[in-house]
């Protein structure tokens, strides 16, 4: 049911969507050319996930006709937090913003930007508190559900993997954030609730921002683990960066599973040499196309915030190549 109003909803999204840009393009003018969105990608330029996220948000600025101002913050929460100071003295129309600091940071801001009549919206991570407050407002969400993500993708390795209780899983990820971490948290939850025995790595700054720089943390641990038979990389640079972390601690492809979240053409060479089993698909180029496209709606009409689940399901080699192009072009 939950899926069905979801999809009833992207429809909707989309119907109205093509209503106005035919209607723009039969007046040869926007309804939304001046309004100017400061748009949070999240990484660096370059980064596999946040480049998926940017080419949303600009299929979205040509279509709507608005103006957009992109910001890369190397999934560094407190340049988030400088960065969002910046975007609300700079006094745009809307904000896009990325909700890894967590509420407490975030919300005193969120409310100094709507106290001056900017609309901010969050993409890939939730700002709960943030939200109910401001829902009538417009302030959305587009992404995935956190802690149901990992739960999914770790019962997907349960189920697809030779694992049994007692055996070694490595989990590579950002508990230190305070909802960010809640996706890592739901991959752990199911792989100890199966009896695994789960060895956590906190993803440093460093690697956040440069995932290959996580080659020699990677090695270190599986020269004193060798008997790891299960590795979740709780990041989308890390999991596009398996090969490499492979071969850097001397591991072949079916050595141990991989497994981790986001689609990249770098995650689907991997997938198909046998680095990478299974990937938790969250269609990051949503979260670039659908807060542009909410916040228009917003600004100009004053339409509530849209919650939007984008956390698909699970990817592996049985059905990658169905979806191969489209990740080879950077859509997914």
């Amino acid at each position: 049911m939950k899926r069905n109003r979801l999809w009833v909803l992207g429809f909707a999204v989309f119907l109205i969507l093509g209503a106005f840009v035919t209607s723009a393009l039969a007046q040869e003018e926007s309804p939304f050319k001046d309004i100017t969105i400061r748009f949070f990608c999240g990484g660096p330029p370059g980064c596999p996930f946040a480049s998926v996220v940017y080419r949303g948000a600009q299929l979205a600025e040509k279509l709507m006709g608005c103006k957009v101002e992109y910001v890369w913050s190397n999934w560094d929460p407190e340049m988030m937090v400088r960065q969002f100071k910046e975007a609300v003295a700079a006094k745009p129309d809307g904000i896009a913003v990325m909700g890894h600091p967590g509420d407490d940071a975030l919300l005193p801001l969120i409310d100094e930007a709507f106290a001056q009549g900017i609309i901010v919206t969050s993409q890939n991570t939730t700002l709960p508190k943030a939200e109910a407050k401001y829902r009538s407002k417009g302030f959305g969400y587009v992404g995935q559900e956190l802690y149901e993500s990992g739960r999914l993708l770790g019962q997907g390795c349960l189920e697809r993997f030779d694992l049994k209780a007692g055996d070694r899983a490595m989990v590579w990820g950002l508990l230190s954030q305070p909802t960010r971490g809640l996706r890592t948290k739901g991959v752990i939850d199911a792989l100890e609730e199966a009896g695994l025995v789960v060895d956590y790595l906190e993803i440093s700054p460093e690697v956040n921002a440069d995932a290959p720089l996580g080659a020699p943390v990677f090695a270190a641990y599986v020269s004193s683990h060798p008997d790891v038979k299960l590795v979740v990389t709780d990041h989308g640079g890390l999991t596009a960066t398996l090969e490499t972390y492979f071969k850097a601690a001397g591991k072949g492809p079916d050595d141990m599973y991989g497994a981790g979240f986001d689609l990249s053409p770098a995650t689907l060479e991997a997938m198909r040499k046998g680095y990478c089993d299974l990937i938790h698909d969250q269609q990051q180029f949503l979260q670039g196309f659908l807060p542009i496209v909410q916040l228009c709606m917003s600004i100009k009409y004053k339409f509530a915030g849209l919650h939007i689940d984008t956390g698909s399901g699970l990817v592996d080699k049985t059905n990658v190549e169905e979806i191969a192009p489209l990740v080879e072009q950077g859509i997914r």
